[in-house]
């Protein structure tokens, strides 16, 4: 009698860009947006890039791009004091950074977009995005430039390699990394490769467009602020988020990329890379 052989059912994985586990100089990140999610994630890539070093890679060098001032309904959920009213979040923020951690990180007090892009051609290179914006419109910007830039500098040594997206609502929100092209894999007989994970702006192109919020007003209190977005969605978001990051330097492939989490249930739902 012929016995059937079961047909083996490798798990689907995404190799890293081999450049960012052994590279010569710092990783280049630019963070985009300093506010509730943004001030919480520069605190963890801050503490990521002093771990980094300790294991013998050569760190983050960090750009925070930021166009707004700190206002009172930003203390308590947003990383500010009172002492930083009035100033821009990205100074606030990176000045602080660099005075505890001893880092030179870069605070660029503008809005990420290709006028600011063109006017200081440096800023564009980075080979890791973290988006943390709060507008649909926005994001598709940001999807519109880094498939630019990859276009333009892909023979660049900073090159646009990958995006982190970071978005929420009140007490819900994602986490998703996509490639900006192609990321050439090498051949596995453990794992079936994936050398492209979908743009969060591809994937989720509707869901994104049906969440659209219209009330962009800024709250005049951190009361008022809290009825908006729960008190610990944006540090639970950033420190997830991170933890992806931290995967991703540390061993070299990713079975998951993102997760979608509902802090009111206390559940995370991981996005498998497929």
């Amino acid at each position: 009698m012929k016995i059937k052989r079961l047909k083996v059912v490798k798990p689907i994985a995404h190799i890293v860009e081999k450049s960012l586990l052994n590279p010569f100089n710092p990783i280049i990140v630019n963070l985009i947006g300093a506010g509730g999610t943004g001030s919480q994630f520069l605190t963890a890539l801050a503490r990521m890039n002093h771990a980094l070093i300790a294991l013998h890679h050569p760190g983050l060098m960090v750009r925070l791009f930021d166009d707004d001032t700190v206002e009172p309904a930003n203390l308590g959920r947003q990383l500010f004091t009172s002492a930083e009213i009035g100033m821009n979040k990205a100074v606030a923020l990176i000045n602080r950074i660099n005075l505890f951690f001893g880092t030179n990180w870069k605070a660029v007090p503008e809005k990420y977009c290709g006028e600011t892009l063109q006017s200081i051609p440096e800023y564009s290179l980075a080979e890791l995005t973290v988006s943390c914006v709060d507008t649909v419109s926005a994001r598709f910007e940001i999807a519109e430039i880094l498939t630019k830039l990859y276009s333009n500098k892909m023979h660049s040594y900073h090159h646009p390699l990958y995006w982190l997206d970071c978005g929420n609502s009140r007490d819900t929100g994602q986490v998703i990394l996509s490639t900006v092209a192609e990321i050439k894999q090498p051949a596995s007989k453990k794992f079936m490769v994936r050398s492209r994970l979908p743009m969060v702006t591809e994937e989720f192109k509707e869901l994104l467009q049906n969440a659209e919020t219209t009330d962009n007003t800024p709250s005049c209190s951190l009361a008022e602020a809290l009825t908006k977005q729960d008190l610990f969605i944006n540090s639970a978001l950033a420190n997830l988020g991170a933890s992806l990051l931290w995967q991703l330097f540390r061993e070299g492939i990713l079975l998951n990329r993102g997760f979608f989490l509902n802090l009111r249930e206390f559940k995370t739902t991981p996005l498998r890379v497929a």
